[in-house]
Order: C-alpha cells, then structure tokens, then sequence
C-alpha cells in the first residue's frame, strides 16, 4: 500500500492498513465506539464493589483482616487519574497509529486490569488491585476513550457533533448498565460462610480484639452479623466463620474482565478509517458564518501555545466541576430535605428512580446536545450550557428552602427537572468538546488533542469534591453556631453535658449536629438543613459565568498556528 509503514507482527493493527475500501458503510464504525464505551463506562459502576471488598474474608461482615472502606474507594480515583494521564500523552501516539491499535491496547489493559484485580482479590492483595484496575484498567480507560474519537470525526464531517455524541454516550451509559449486571454477577457467585450458630449458644472468646470460637475442629476466627447483614446471604443473625464463604467479587472481576476483553477486542477490529479526500457522497462543506470551524489543521503541540485551547480547557473544567456538584449532592438534597417534608412521595424506591434518571439523563443528554450542537453550532450550544446551567443553579436553592418551609409537590417537581436539565448539560459538555475542536484545529490531530484537553477531567474531579466539601462544611459551621446562639445555655448544658464554650470540640466528636440542635431551638426555628448547599450552588454557577465569557470570547485560530506542509493539509470542513 502506498505510503505504509513497515509495522513488523503488528502492521495490520495500524491505520494506513485498515483504510476502508469504496463502498464501505461508515455507519458500521459509530457501533464499535459505541461498544467500546459502554465496557469503559462501566467504571461509574465501582462503588457497587465497595460492600464486597470490605467484607472479602468475613463476607457477611467485616473481619480485622479485611480492607477498610478508606482504602477501597481510592481505587476508582486512581483509575479516573490515569484516564486523564493516558488520554494526554497517548493521545499523540492515536494519531500516528490509528484507532484500532489503541483499541487493541485498550482491550489488553482494562480486561487484563479487571484481570489483576481478580487474582488481587484471590490473593487479598489490595496493591494488585490498585495496579491492576487503578493503574492498569485506567490506562486502558483513557485509550478507549480518546480511540474513536478522531476517527469518527473524519467518517461524519457533515454530523461531527452527532457522530462523537454517539461514541461518548455510551460511556454515560456504561455505569446504567454496569451496576445491576456487576450486581447479579456478585450474587450468582456469592458463598455464605459456615454458620456456627446464635450469639450466646457457641462459646467465644476475645484475643487482641478478635472473636474466636470452640468448635470441634478447633478454634475458629468468626464475625458476628446481626440480622440486617445475615439476611443478606439469606441466613439468620449469629457467628459466622471468617474464610469459608466467597462475596464473588473475584470471580465477577475475572468474568468481566474476559467479556470486556472480547468485546472491545472484536469491536476494534470494525474500526476503519477513510481514504484520504473521501468524504460523504454529494455533501458539499458550507462555511460557517461564525469563522470557527476551520478549513485547515493545527499540530497537537502547537495547539497548546493557542489561547482557544486553553478557553476550551476551562469550560471543560468548570462544566465538569459544576456538574459534579450536583451529583454529589442532589441524592443527599433529597433525601433531607424533601424526605422528610414529603415521606409518602420521596421514599426510598424514589430515590432510587431518581438515581437512575441521573444516569439516563446523562447518557441521553450526550447525544442529545451533541447532535444538536450540528444545527446550532457548537459555540452557541455551550452558550446554552453557561447561561440555562447558571440560571438552573441558581434556582435549586430556591426549591430546597421553599420545599423545607411550605411541602408543595410543585418545589419536588422543580428541583427535579432543574437537576435532570444540568445532568443532561454535563453530559453534552463531555460529547460535544471533541466537535468544537475538530471545528478549531482540523480533524488531522483532534484526537490527541482532545486526549490533552481531558486533563480539564482530571482536574475537575478533584477541584468538584473538594469545592463541595469545603462549602458545605463551611454552612454547617455557620449553621451551627447560629442556632447554638439561639439556644438557652442551660438547655444545651442538659442536652450535651457541656458548655456552649466547648461547642468546637463537641461539634468536632460529632456530638453537636444540626438535627440534635434542632431538637432544643427555640419554637418556630427554621431547621438551615435546606440552605446548607446554598453556597456550593452559587459557587457553581459562578463558575459558570467565567466559562461562558471563555467562550464568548472563542475566536478563530490565528493562521500562523496551521501546518504550513501541502500534502498535510484536510479537505475543506464545514
């Protein structure tokens, strides 16, 4: 083939080997990316695996050797950092080698990490699984991601923003369909341990904080699970011996990681590329009355010295970071607040449904705004995430504070919409970014640039939760010491057995909370619960306000930025 590189084993995995033949049907490529991104988004799907792994050894419950909590939920963090850092750097080798080695890749790093982490598990080895599904698997996220992307771009110049919406929706999806599968997998697996019998009918004994048993084979290690924790390996309260039943979390890591492993290999191997000046039969590009989308290509470094690059870094960042906001508090706003004016609407299967709407509305807001974005372009679709996103965050703490003071359905209803609208808005943000900069620097590099650009992801996921925390701990200080001030020393005295002088350090031992103040305020106290989010919404759509001037702003890249070589140069763009 002309042009192509000797690519030794490997040379049918690289792209000048995979170039589609006439007549090839490019709608062919759009379900591979689908595929890939589905297995990948998954990764939303991790915190089914908490419980499990914190009771790997006493299953019903957790025993001394067992991981704690703490140490467990890092392992989706590390996985999510080294989406970020593999997307950056990989995302200049994706250009040069094409969509269906990363893939290929892709396959062996999340499989295998899954993998690793099965024989961790097996092992209880909490390091193999932070190289294994941390490292490994998030490596493997970051090449998935970023793989389809420059690929689609050049199958569907006349869609872009739809093609990359249908990629990218199906990680939104991923968790949708990753929970409840991850779920029945670890209950299909699953082994109660050996049950000894009732508390007070096995004779035990402590050493050095651990529960023994007598039995007739020996002493036996035991945890003791109440009857919440029995009934959910179908057995009754009692002592339980450590390291005789399974939670089937290392078998459902080992079969996930060989179907994602198949499907994401065979899924890159329906990867194809266009010839070089293919495009869609009769489409004839249209310029863009704007200026932004460009007829020409920037090189993925000389795209970082560009000012648009880094305008489009913070929006990314801040959308992202808006929108974790909400996820991190919108179940919790629920719960306290509506659920407890509103008990016969807001029940517990409620929240669940509310919880599985975040993620349908986060996939179908990918497709959604991303191929609207193809009618509306791509700089006034992100208009409409800063102007009705900021709108939106101002309104939630008006529905939190008039639903806590008067429980109307139509304050429920309106939180509701307001939160579904943003997770759909945080989702598009996410589809439709590789668009506008395919529309700013040509689609011969957008993938690695895209892959840098998603370190805005790996910012944002650490700028979110401690933005959220900083706030909310901030309110409840305040919270706190203005009811505190409200209140008859005396009473608190009785209340707590201290004085009000040592509120700090009660507060601190969780002694002092807000509900317990309430209990002793004054009557017709407002109960500040509704308010507590107040000032992360506000910060939110502060954040907001600055991202819609960074791309008020957006101009066309300057031409000193293009490649200045003939034969680099695409085919025009719309």
């Amino acid at each position: 083939m002309e042009n192509a590189k000797p690519g030794g084993a490997l040379a049918f995995l690289r792209k000048e080997n995979i170039v589609a033949k006439p007549g090839f049907n490019r709608w062919l490529v759009p379900p591979a990316s689908i595929a890939i991104h589905l297995c990948i988004g998954s990764v939303y799907a991790w915190s089914v695996f908490n419980p499990p792994l914190t009771r790997e050894l006493g299953v019903v419950a957790s025993s001394a050797e067992d991981w704690s909590l703490g140490s467990v939920v890092w392992i989706f963090s590390v996985a999510i950092v080294f989406l970020g850092l593999a997307a950056a750097f990989a995302g200049k080798w994706l250009e040069e080698v094409g969509p269906r080695m990363v893939g290929v890749l892709a396959a062996f790093l999340w499989g295998g990490g899954f993998l690793i982490g099965s024989l961790g598990i097996s092992l209880h080895q909490l390091w193999l699984i932070y190289l294994g599904y941390g490292v490994l698997g998030g490596c493997g996220l970051g090449l998935g991601y970023v793989s389809p992307v420059s690929t689609l771009l050049r199958w569907f110049p006349d869609r872009r923003g739809m093609a990359t919406g249908m990629a990218i929706m199906g990680f939104g999806g991923g968790a949708m369909i990753g929970a409840p599968v991850n779920g029945w997998l670890l209950n299909l697996y699953e082994k109660a341990p050996d049950y000894l019998g009732a508390q007070g009918t096995v004779e035990t004994m402590v050493e050095n904080g651990r529960v023994f048993a007598e039995t007739a084979a020996g002493k036996v290690e035991v945890v003791i699970a109440n009857a919440a924790q029995a009934a959910e390996i179908g057995g009754e309260a009692g002592l339980y011996a450590i390291g005789t039943g399974n939670t089937g979390a290392a078998q459902t890591f080992m079969t996930l990681g060989i179907v994602y492993f198949c499907v994401m290999i065979l899924a890159s191997f329906m990867y194809r590329v266009p010839a070089k000046d293919w495009k869609p039969e009769g489409w004839v590009p249209k310029p863009a009355k704007s200026g932004l989308v460009t007829q020409n290509n920037v090189h993925i470094d000389q795209a970082l010295k560009t000012p648009q690059f880094w305008q489009m870094w913070l929006m990314l960042c801040f959308n992202v970071t808006a929108g974790i906001g909400v996820i991190g508090v919108a179940k919790t706003m629920m719960s306290e607040i509506y659920g407890t004016t509103m008990p016969g609407i807001v029940t517990a299967a409620f929240a669940s449904t509310y919880v599985l709407m975040i993620s349908v509305f986060n996939m179908c807001g990918r497709f959604f705004w991303a191929s609207t974005s193809d009618y509306i372009g791509r700089k006034m679709t992100y208009h409409c995430f800063f102007v009705l996103g900021t709108l939106l965050y101002l309104s939630i703490p008006f529905f939190a504070s008039a639903g806590a003071e008067s429980p109307n359905v139509i304050y429920l209803v309106g939180f509701y919409v307001a939160t579904m609208i943003i997770f759909s808005m945080y989702g598009g943000g996410f589809a439709t970014i590789p668009a506008y900069l395919a529309d700013m620097f040509g689609t011969m590099h957008v993938g690695g640039i895209h892959g840098r650009l998603l370190t805005a992801w790996s910012a944002a996921g650490v700028l979110g939760p401690l933005a959220i925390t900083s706030l909310r701990d901030l309110s409840v200080g305040k919270a706190v010491t203005d009811l505190t001030s409200r209140i008859d020393p005396a009473a608190f005295a009785e209340k707590f057995g201290a004085p009000i002088e040592q509120l700090d350090q009660l507060v601190a031992a969780k002694t002092v909370t807000i509900a317990k103040l309430m209990e002793i305020a004054p009557e017709g106290t407002i109960d500040p619960t509704s308010s507590l989010y107040n000032t992360t919404m506000y910060a939110m759509a502060g954040l907001l306000v600055i991202a819609f001037f960074a791309n008020l702003l957006m101009r066309p890249v300057k031409e000193h930025h293009h490649h200045d070589e003939p034969e680099l140069q695409a085919i025009p763009v719309e």
